[in-house]
Formats: C-alpha cells, structure tokens, sequence
C-alpha cells in the first residue's frame, strides 16, 4: 500500500509539471487557435484589465510617434531659420555700407570661435559630468601628436570662414547660397582621391547635374550683368561676380579638404602604447579646433594691423585713424557670431537625430526662403536661368544621400551608406 501510494504522488508530480511547461509554453507562443479562441476559464476581470492594457499601449506609441515627429519638424525650422538667417544678416551688414563702417573680418571670425569655444567646452564639461580638466589634461597634454593633427583643418576651415564673407559681399543672397552647393561636388571628389571612397551611377549623375545647375546660374548672372546700360556699372558687376566666385570656390576646396581629413582622423584608431582608448569626443575636438582657430586669427590680426582699413578720422598729427579691435560692432554683428557659434551646435543635433530627407529639406527650404526674402529685403531680381539652375542643383543635392521615390522606381535602400555628413560644426 505504501508502494502505490509513492508511485500515485511521482505520477501526479510528473503531471504537474508537464501540465506548468505546456502553460509556460503556451504563454511563450500562442497557438492559432488559442489567438483566435479565448479560453473560458479566463475571468472578465482579467479580460478587461487585458483589454485597458492594450488601450493605453497605443497612446503611449503614437504620443511618443508625435513627440518625434514634432521634434524633427522644431529641427527642420531651425536648421532652415538659421541658414536662411545668417546669410540674409551677414548680406545686410556688408552690402551698402560704407568702407570706413565695416568691420573687419578677422576680428567677427576671432568672436565667433570664441563663442563656440565657449560653448564647446561647456558641452564637453556636461558630457564629463563636470571633468572638463580632466578631459583637457588627457586628450590634450598627455596626446600631443593627435592634438596638432587638428590645426590642418583648423586652419582650412579658419580661410573656409573668411572667405565665405567676401563671397557673401560680393554675391546676392541666392546666388551665393545656390553656388556654395558645389562643397557636395568638390567633398565627392576629393573623397574618391583620398579615402578610395565609392559611389553610385545614380549619384554621379546627380553630381554631373548639380555641376551643370551652377553653370547655368552663373551663365545666366553673366548675362544679366550684361544687359545693364552703363559699362563701368557692367564691369564693376562682373569684377564682384568674379571675387565672390573666387571666393565661393576656395571656401568650397576648403570644406572638402578639412572635412575629408578631419575624417581620416576620426577614423584612426585611438591607442596608447598598444592599449586601446576611448575615441575623442566631438565636443573635445570643437574645443581643440576652436583653440587653433583663436590662434591662427591673432597671428593674422597682428600681420594686417597695417592693412586693416581706416575709420575715417585723423588724429592730431593729420594722420588717417586705422580701424581698431572690434571696429564696425553692431547689434547685427553681434547676431552673426550667436547664428554661427549656435549653428554648430545645431549641426551636431542634426547628426545624431535627423536624417538625410530632414537635411536635404532643410537646404531646399533654406535656399527658397533666402531667395524669396531676398527679393523683398534687397530688390533681388531672379531670372528663369536662375530658376531652373537652382531647381537641378536643389534636386540633385536632395538625391545624392536620398533614393528616388517609389513612382520612379525607387524606395530600396542602399547596401553601403556612402553618405558624407557633416562631420563638425562649421
């Protein structure tokens, strides 16, 4: 009897536990049937508090949908305010201003690597959680060779800076933000000789596009030039046609070099002694370049001290007054340096959250707003050679990091992103 009895209660165990691994079972895959069928023995209870938990799953993603959503959209206006916003203000303080009012360009550069200094390391201190020394003492002091890798490009980005302001003198609005899209031709062509990078036929095609878009613009600024009555107001169009052209392709090789270098360098890899080390952040490097910038503008501030220009005023002697430090500083001079110290910033929050249809909506906006605010604030006139040079450099800007869409046969991704982000604030 004592026999039976142990044999009936291993029984049942065994059938405990064969029945809990089929419920483990069946709460871990469903069956069809199950999905289909609810059982009987669940209580109400139990299906309504499923069915609330199911309710609020769904708010839950479409809020956080919307909260995305509204993100991307508050990024793509401040990306297209901000682009559209500095070259309108800068366009404003140098166009008709008289020569002996201007500030000087090395010293509106100088303050704005100030402020993105500034606000380089106070990033950097919050990534750091307040070991901004630290940091400085082990990716400065203790690398010293990684550390003088980044005046290369401090310097490239320093002339990039400089020019870009005698371009924006001497070109109108549109015309400028237009023909600077060819930084895509030119970063395309020196990745290929330095990095070996490939592309596509279809983003060669847009390349060869956007080159012929800024041919026809300009051809089509010439030939207004061209039309105008007087001959010494044509020859002094074509003399600011050809330095603001000058200067847009210097700034353009420029942008490709220091970007496609300063790639090369975020892609070396970060060792000490044959240990690895933790990659140097981008706020670290804004702070080294910002430092090299500082310092490549005083050594430029102290050879043009003779050429800086003249205030208009003598002193005693009858002797003209040179332009002295910070000359020319209005309130609009003051919102240039805050819209390209904080456009770095915005840069780097594009990068980690956006995507290549946000900022390839955010250039064509940005150049429409321009053109159009131009037309009202400075009397821009447009011509139908503008127009469609700037609609082909626009289209294919937007489908070189973008697929075509789906009516044209489009929408597969590419098997390698051979995209080129920004890779700093500039």
């Amino acid at each position: 009897a004592a026999m039976t009895s142990l044999n009936q209660r291993r029984n049942m165990s065994a059938a405990n536990q064969t029945t809990s691994a089929r419920e483990f079972q069946f709460e871990q895959e469903p069956s069809p049937q199950a999905a289909q069928q609810p059982s009987n023995s669940s209580s109400p209870s139990s299906s309504s508090s499923d069915m609330c938990e199911s309710k609020n799953i769904v708010p839950v993603d479409n809020a956080s949908a919307k909260k995305d959503q509204a993100f991307r959209l508050f990024l793509l206006f401040m990306m297209t305010a901000q682009n559209s916003s500095v070259v309108l203000v800068t366009r404003y303080t140098r166009a008709g201003i008289a020569p002996e009012d201007l500030y000087v360009i090395n010293d509106l550069v100088m303050i704005t690597e100030v402020g993105k200094l500034v606000m380089s390391a106070a990033l950097e201190y919050n990534a750091t959680q307040g070991h901004l020394l630290r940091s400085i003492k082990e990716n400065i002091f203790e690398r010293p060779l990684d550390f003088f890798r980044i005046l290369i490009p401090s310097l490239l980005y320093l002339v990039q800076n400089s020019v870009l302001y005698i371009a924006i003198s001497n070109l109108t609005a549109p015309m400028f933000q237009v023909t600077y899209q060819c930084k895509l031709l030119t970063t395309a062509i020196v990745s290929v000789v330095m990095l070996q990078r490939r592309y596509s036929m279809k983003q060669w095609l847009c390349l060869t596009v956007l080159g012929m878009g800024v041919a026809i613009v300009v051809l089509g600024a010439r030939d207004s030039g061209k039309d105008d009555d007087a001959k010494e107001e044509d020859s002094a169009n074509a003399q600011n046609l050809f330095t603001g052209l000058s200067a847009v392709t210097v700034a353009c090789l420029c942008s490709a070099f220091a970007g496609v270098y300063f790639e090369k360098v975020l892609k070396r890899p970060t060792n000490d002694g044959g240990r690895a080390r933790a990659p140097v952040s981008m706020w670290m490097r804004n702070v080294q370049m910002a430092f090299f910038s500082i310092c490549i503008a005083l050594i430029n501030m102290q050879r043009e001290s003779g050429d800086r220009g003249f205030t208009g005023e003598s002193d005693e002697n009858g002797d003209a007054i040179a332009k002295p430090f910070m000359h020319g500083f209005t309130g609009w001079a003051w919102v240039i340096v805050a819209l390209q110290a904080g456009g770095g910033m915005l840069v780097a929050a594009v990068i980690k959250y956006a995507d290549n249809v946000l900022k390839g909506m955010a250039t064509g906006v940005s150049v429409a707003t321009g053109t159009f605010a131009s037309t009202f604030l400075f009397g821009t006139t447009l011509s139908m050679q503008f127009g469609i040079g700037a609609g082909a450099i626009l289209v294919s800007v937007y489908l070189f990091s973008n697929d075509l869409p789906v009516a044209c046969g489009g929408g597969k991704k590419a098997k390698s992103d051979v995209e080129m982000k920004a890779l700093l604030p500039k």
